[in-house]
């Protein structure tokens, strides 16, 4: 079921709204308001889906609302539905799904919501196919002899190059592969590791202090005891992503 909330200050409007969403057997109304402030009140305690939104509310505009609900972490859609078609352009900027005129016609509020139904059934994919992608992404594969050993990207404490290859430490093991340490820092960069050397990449989440050394260089003490220089190259990035 869709989770409507509807925001209108003229109640046989909201009621005509809610008897034609109800009718289509896909809508639960959430929840009513008349002005900007309860909507904002209301909807940060009751779960929508989309908030039907007129655009002349009293001395308000829901253009105001509809520029508030875009910046909710989790927004709802918004539709408008309002008496004014001037307002159509200014709308679809600010993401409208879409655009309903009073008198609602049954058979258009029924194509808005098969509208809404794909939109929220698309970003219902996508955002599981996130979650599945970030899953599978937490491990990696490396190649240690003539095994392939996989491990969780957040065990990782750092990598470090050394002849040619690279040290994989993580909180219980130490792995020696072939691979270049430049391949990991392409493999690993949509993680919390970083490049703090141009030998060593490391786990940001890892680290327990951060000892000054010479010339505006750091060591970095990590979760299992061991020091990890910062070059000057790289400590401006380090300052800016850890604040200090």
């Amino acid at each position: 079921m869709i989770k409507a909330f509807l925001v209108d200050d003229e109640p046989l409007a909201r009621d005509e709204l809610s008897y034609l969403l109800k009718r289509t057997k896909q809508v639960e109304i959430a929840g009513e308001a008349e002005s900007i402030e309860s909507a904002l009140e209301q909807l940060l305690i009751v779960e929508a889906d989309v908030i039907f939104l007129d655009i002349q509310l009293a001395d308000e505009s829901g253009l105001d609302l509809a520029n508030r609900i875009l910046k909710l972490k989790h927004r709802p859609e918004i539709v408008f539905a309002t008496a004014y078609d001037e307002y159509a352009l200014k709308a679809f900027e600010l993401q409208a799904a879409d655009y309903l005129l009073k008198p609602f016609d049954e058979s258009r509020v029924q194509l808005t919501i098969k509208k809404l139904s794909q939109l929220l059934d698309s970003r219902g994919a996508v955002k599981a196919h996130k979650g599945q992608r970030k899953e599978e992404n937490d491990r990696l594969a490396i190649t240690v002899e003539e095994r392939i050993v996989i491990i969780k990207v957040s065990d990782i404490l750092y990598l470090g190059a050394i002849e040619g290859k690279t040290i994989v430490v993580t909180d219980k093991n130490k792995y020696q592969v072939s691979e270049p340490l430049v391949n990991f820092e392409r493999r690993l960069r949509s993680h919390d590791i970083i490049r703090v050397h141009r030998a060593y990449l490391i786990n940001v989440n890892a680290i327990v202090e951060i000892e000054p050394w010479f010339h505006s260089t750091y060591n970095l003490i990590m979760q299992d005891g061991e020091k990890v220089p910062v070059s000057r190259t790289y400590t401006k990035d380090l300052k800016q992503l850890l604040d200090f």
